[in-house]
């Protein structure tokens, strides 16, 4: 049994473990309005871009020039997934269930015979790809500096992929990350990212309306492509910001009943250990009395 003085030692440790999850959880609620209104303002500007892009794609008229962000390298062979996790930990299983949608990605691509490289946004992400695909990443950005999401890091993010897909690098880039629902439900999303993928529907139907461009189609679709890649990813980052937040604030909640639990539980023990102490003390007192 352990001693008075060791549980006295363990439950103030607990209360001091309990006091920093209490912190935490405030601070990431105060946190989550702020990302949640930005994820929620800035989906539908990323979900109409993304939906214009596909329909552009479905309609327009290849030939040598069309940009191969639009059209493809006409292979299926070489895939990226870019994985976007978060810098930070003690958010539950919210960075362990993108990098496991990732996984079973990268398993079934590879069970199929295709080639499959990384490209990491994220520090919580680069021990779990390494340990599972060692000397299959590609690339590791840095966030640590960021605090929070900016489309500077989006933008760099996307002409940096952009460069390496027009070097030939790669065929097909798939986003991974966790779309906000709610403070307790955070959902793991795939999505391609480069080529431009069709409509849903497109491949099969086709589409006879015309699309008139002004000034002309070139000039609209090296502007609008390259922003359609950064926007997608700022979304990306924006959602799981958001999500971090909310997962971290649940988690953090959860760890606090915990310790609140554990508490009781040991301060229940200290009483008994205590009561027994003195009922032994006692006893030692009188049976001294009885022998004189």
């Amino acid at each position: 049994m352990a001693s008075l003085k060791a549980l006295k030692l363990r439950i103030g440790s607990v209360k001091s473990t309990q006091k920093i999850t209490k912190a935490m959880k405030t601070v990431a609620a105060a946190k989550l309005r702020r990302a949640q209104d930005a994820a929620l303002a800035g989906r539908p500007y990323a979900e109409r871009l993304e939906a214009v892009m596909a329909s552009l794609a479905s309609k327009v008229v290849i030939s040598a020039s069309s940009p191969k962000l639009l059209t493809g390298t006409g292979k299926d062979d070489r895939h990226l997934l870019v994985v976007v996790t978060s810098e930070r930990g003690l958010a539950g299983g919210f960075n362990t269930n993108i990098v496991r949608a990732a996984r079973r990605r990268a398993d079934e691509l590879i069970a199929a015979g295709k080639s499959v490289r990384f490209y990491i946004v994220g520090r919580k992400a680069r021990a779990a790809i390494n340990r599972y695909y060692p000397k299959l990443t590609l690339h590791d950005h840095d966030m640590s500096q960021a605090k929070t999401a900016r489309f500077e890091d989006a933008h760099a993010i996307a002409q940096d992929l952009i460069a390496r897909y027009e070097d030939d690098r790669f065929d097909v880039a798939h986003l991974f990350f966790s779309r906000f629902q709610s403070a307790l439900v955070q959902e793991p999303t795939e999505k391609q990212l480069i080529p431009v993928p069709l409509a849903k529907g497109a491949a099969q139907a086709g589409s006879a309306a015309a699309v008139d461009y002004e000034p002309d189609e070139e000039a609209i679709l090296a502007d609008l492509l390259p922003k359609n890649v950064a926007i997608q990813i700022y979304g990306a980052l924006l959602e799981n910001q958001a999500g971090f937040y909310g997962s971290q604030m649940t988690a953090m909640d959860n760890a606090t009943r915990n310790a609140g639990d554990m508490i009781n539980r040991l301060t229940i023990q200290y009483n008994r250990t205590r009561q027994a102490a003195i009922t032994t003390e006692l006893v030692e007192i009188i049976s001294g009395a009885e022998a004189l």
